[in-house]
Order: structure tokens, then sequence, then C-alpha cells
């Protein structure tokens, strides 16, 4: 089918958003944590069945994962993906609706917690998109998967929900189709073919010295210093070691030791994240890591060598070429100038992959913009971009309810409707 047809069969198959601005509302406000996704779990769970329109639910899969699935005769079986998690981050937007929640993390320590990545906006599109795809039954065939997917900020969900038989529950989809809410002009959507997202490493590093009085550093090795060394010669890694054509990102996100000033203490803790785009650079800048932890601990003194621990590891993301391609035509039909077929590759980072990757499927990632046009315009203006638009995992990031909403709907539906057999 062409794909005037499919916006044309969108048009005339809308629902009513003003219940899932609501609900977006009340994600938004009630916030959870990685791991502890349970009630925005449970919200979608209740949302799909109330529905009526015949998903199988499947629920606590991976943890607090759980997938819809509506069969309709014959035809491709397709996935659509939202992750549901928030992060640790005081809330400072000034929304009506902001979030005043706090949890206890998994390091025991109780944080405020915020949708700083726009995942509520994630979860209210896909329950709004599975209500008006079920709505269309009688305009395509094939089976539906709505995945609602915990624990991605801390890149474990996907796996976890492989590997607790998610496709034992479901059938295993012939393409997984992901989107996600960036710092972009609200109502446009981007795209492109190949790589869209940077694979990412975390690592903690400890650094091991000798305590002692603040008095007397010369009975000491001091970690503090040592960690310093090791901040410093990092940040020479991409200015000096990759290739300026190459994309490189090394951030040193926390550097801990000590309880107070007058005592040395006996170690210190770095933590690091690198985000690449190629696996040699990959390669060639963990191993730099590693050379520059060992010097640096091994010129200080170190009462022993340092350890060095991956937390976490995102995949990189590569669109499918020809699934992509259909993509990317509908997206052009519906949206026109407000679809951009090729986006800058995020330097950013998802574990969405693995839903495809794990049982040799493809996938395509496309972003969706949430900054009120308005304001975008007056911050490009001025040259202001940088400095006025709030990024994901700022406390400051809100983005606009619609146009938003509204797109990131209408792209999931063109998206699952390019490969489900429209009659």
């Amino acid at each position: 089918m062409s794909t005037s047809n499919l916006a044309t069969i969108l048009s005339s198959n809308s629902i009513d958003l003003a219940p899932y601005e609501t609900l977006y509302k009340h994600f938004h406000s009630h916030p959870e944590l990685s791991y502890q996704e349970r009630e925005t779990a449970s919200t979608a769970a209740s949302h799909l069945r109330s529905l009526d329109a015949g998903y199988e639910v499947h629920t606590s899969i991976g943890g607090h994962g759980l997938a819809g699935v509506l069969r309709n005769g014959n035809g491709k079986i397709i996935l659509l993906r939202a992750d549901m998690d928030a992060l640790p981050v005081k809330e400072d937007t000034g929304l009506e609706y902001a979030s005043q929640v706090t949890m206890r993390d998994t390091d025991d320590v109780t944080k405020p917690v915020m949708h700083a990545c726009g995942h509520d906006f994630h979860v209210t599109a896909l329950l709004a998109a599975a209500e008006r795809l079920a709505r269309m039954k009688g305009s395509w065939t094939g089976t539906l998967i709505v995945l609602f997917q915990p624990n991605e900020e801390r890149a474990g969900g996907a796996q976890a929900m492989v590997d607790d038989g998610l496709y034992n529950k479901v059938p295993i989809p012939d393409i997984v189709l992901v989107q996600h809410v960036l710092p972009l002009k609200a109502g446009h959507v981007g795209c492109r073919i190949g790589t869209i997202m940077s694979e990412a490493d975390s690592f903690k590093i400890t650094l091991f010295g000798r305590g002692g009085h603040g008095s007397m550093p010369h009975r000491t090795i001091d970690p503090v210093v040592m960690a310093a060394g090791v901040v410093l010669k990092l940040q020479t890694i991409v200015s000096r070691e990759v290739d300026p054509d190459e994309f490189a990102v090394v951030t040193v996100g926390s550097l801990q030791a000590g309880q107070t000033e007058n005592i040395i203490a006996d170690k210190a803790e770095v933590r690091v994240n690198v985000r690449t785009q190629d696996p040699k650079v990959r390669d060639k800048i963990l191993k730099s890591i590693r050379r520059i932890v060992t010097g640096e601990s091994e010129a200080s003194g170190a009462v022993k060598e340092p350890l060095i621990e991956e937390t976490t590891h995102f995949p990189l993301s590569v669109n499918d070429e020809q699934v992509t391609s259909q993509v990317l035509n509908s997206f052009r039909d519906s949206f026109g100038e407000r679809c951009n077929a090729n986006m800058k590759p995020s330097t950013a980072s998802e574990d969405y992959s693995i839903l495809g990757s794990s049982q040799n499927k493809p996938c395509c990632f496309w972003a969706f913009g949430g900054v009120e046009e308005r304001i975008w315009d007056e911050a490009e203006k001025h040259g202001r971009l940088m400095q006025d638009i709030a990024v994901n995992h700022s406390p400051f990031f809100a983005p606009v309810l619609q146009p938003t909403l509204e797109t990131g709907v209408d792209a999931l539906c063109l998206a699952a409707l390019t490969f489900l057999k429209c009659s």
C-alpha cells in the first residue's frame, strides 16, 4: 500500500488524546527509578486490559517489564517499544504536575526522582497508539506487540526481558520499532539509515592509597591526588589519541574519596563513561583508560593495583537500511518538511536493539521533538540553542505536551502500519 494511503487511513482513525494528556501528567508526577517501575507497569497493564481490544497482556518480564500482544490475522509481527524508568534528578521545571517523588535507590540512598528523559511520553504515546491501532483492526492484518521495558537507564532492561523468556511469551517480531523524545522542535521527527546512537561503556575505577592524618601527608599515599592525575590524563585520550575525524567522548562523572578535610582517605573511586560509534575507536579508548589508570597508580606508589569494573554497557544502535527506508517514506509523506531523513547520530545510547539483535531481527529508531516551536525559534534567532533549550537528563527537561504527544502517537502508528498488511 502507498504511503499516502497510510496517511489517509491514519487521519480517518484518530482518537481523543485528552485522556492521554491526563495520563501523561500522572506518569510525570509519579516517576519510578530503574528496577522499581512497579506502579508504572501496573498502570500500563491495566490500561491495555481496559481497552477490551483483545490484547494478551504478559507482566513481570525481566523485572517489571510487560508486553501486550494483539493478533489480527496473517502478516508481519511488529514490536513497538517504550521504556518506563525515571532518573535520580530533582525536578526544577516549575510545572504544576512536577514530580515531588523521592525513592530509595539500589545503593540504599533516598533520592529525588524525575522523568528527565521523557520516558513518561514514551509510555503514554505507546498506550495511545495501542488503542488507535486496535480500533483500526479492520484496516490491517498481522500481529502487534506493544512492549514496555524497565531499566533502560542502567542498560539492563532489554537483556533482562530477553533472558527472562520474553520470546517464549510473545511471538518473535519481524521488526522492532522504537522512538525517543529529544530536544528538537515539537511536531518534527528525525531518523537516518545506519548508526543512529552511540555505544556506551561505564566503569567504576577504585584507586588504593594509604590513609592517614591530613597534617602528615608524607606518611600516606594520597588517593585524591592519584585520582586527580587520572582525571586530568583521561581528558587527553580524545584530544591527543583519537583521530579528530572520529567521534568519541570520555566523561568523568563522579570522583569520591574521604569524608572530611583533615583525613587522607585510603581509596578513591572514579566513575567514567565512554561513548563511541566505531568498534576500533572503542577498543583504543578502553585500552588507553587501562594504561592511564595503571600507570598513574604505579607512579603514585599505590599499595595495590587499581580495580577497573565495568558497570554498564549499551550496544551500538544501527538502523536497518531496508526497514528504515520504508519508515522514512511513510514519515516524509505524513510529516513532510517536518521529517529530517538524515539526522545526526545521537551521542546518547540505548539498549532497545537487544530486543532485535538477540533474534537476528532488524530495528529502526527515530526521534520526535518536544520543544515548543516559538521557544526554539527564539533561541535559534539569538544563537542560544545550547543555553536555552533543556536537554534530556536536565532538571529543566519538560517537553511541551502538544504537539509532542500527537506526533509520538502518529509516528508509532505510521511506522507500524508501514509493515502491517493494510486493506
